[in-house]
């Protein structure tokens, strides 16, 4: 983890890797500070307050939860005393995962079923035993607009993306732009939103024209981050919309989709994850992917690239 200036006074604390559960977090070192997101498990946390202590003594009076994911909020218990701000409906989702349901599944390496086993080992470098879930305490509905000691921070609702609650965080004077899990570099994108919604966000911050992009996993970069993640969006969603009209079933389209550059992402597998939301979108169908199943799906996709790249390379 790495600590990385991106303008004067604002910070982005960066993991060595761009992975699902190794999301940035970033520093604005005024009006008391602000820090955006705040990781996946306390140790991480706590790597992440030892870097901005470097350049922050005293503690941050506000956090900011980009959105209400696990790898973005667990590390708020280190933070008693801050006010934590968020998007109205962003408690709904803290429901979703609990602490010691993921910890069940970083220890289940044992397990019989395979894509669980793999889940496991990704989640192995975290431990979830000792987080308390602390819920923001103050929200805002489309926009709220702070004044940091003559620093302008905004926060700004982007709509129902990658979450129910995506915010990003705007400081238009440094023309910086914090996206959470709306821009993603080198880390497939994950649709449990919407594509319309998330493709119309990526159009907002195309307009918005910032300089330096800070995304929710994967090195800090420009508009060209912005671009890759439409790019990816865009496809996905008209080959979803092809292979459905066709007849197919999720699986069968997200193994027929070439992705050429993408796969060079991690976590590609998220295709199937992809390909299924937007399968339920275009049939009109509001029911969330069944946890079996968002492990399930993305263990078998990963299974068969596996066997055609063994199979080509048995018959070159």
């Amino acid at each position: 983890m790495k600590l990385e200036e991106v303008s004067d006074k604002v910070y982005a604390c960066i993991p060595d890797k761009a992975a699902s559960g190794h999301s940035n977090s970033g520093l604005v070192d005024a009006g008391g500070g602000l820090v955006i997101d705040t990781q996946f498990d306390l140790a991480h946390a706590q790597r992440m307050l030892e870097l901005f202590g470097r350049v922050e003594r005293t503690p941050p009076r506000r956090i900011v939860n980009t959105h209400p994911h696990p790898a973005h909020i667990w590390g708020n218990q280190l933070f008693p005393n801050a006010e934590i701000l968020a998007h109205r409906v962003a408690p709904d989702g803290v429901q979703a995962e609990r602490p010691e349901d993921l910890q069940r599944l970083r220890d289940a390496v044992d397990s019989s079923h395979p894509g669980v086993v793999a889940r496991a080992r990704a989640l192995e470098e975290f431990d979830f035993r000792w987080i308390v879930e602390k819920a923001p305490s103050m929200f805002f509905e489309e926009r709220l607009e702070l004044r940091l000691d003559g620093t302008e921070v905004h926060l700004i609702h982007v709509g129902r993306c990658h979450s129910q609650a995506d915010t990003v965080v705007h400081l238009p004077a440094e023309r910086v732009l914090f996206t959470g899990d709306i821009v993603c570099r080198d880390l497939t994108p994950l649709v449990a939103g919407g594509f319309d919604a998330w493709l119309s966000a990526l159009d907002w911050i195309l307009e918005l024209d910032p300089e330096v992009i800070v995304p929710g996993h994967g090195p800090v970069c420009g508009i060209e981050g912005v671009m890759d993640e439409k790019a990816y969006l865009a496809y996905v969603w008209l080959e979803s919309k092809r292979h459905f009209r066709a007849g197919r079933t999720a699986m069968e389209a997200a193994k027929r989709i070439d992705l050429g550059a993408f796969a060079a992402w991690a976590e590609p597998e998220r295709l199937y994850l992809n390909v299924e939301q937007a399968f339920r979108e275009l049939a009109g169908v509001k029911e969330a992917t069944h946890p079996s199943a968002a492990i399930q799906g993305p263990w078998e996709l990963a299974q068969s690239w596996n066997w055609r790249r063994t199979k080509s390379f048995g018959e070159r």
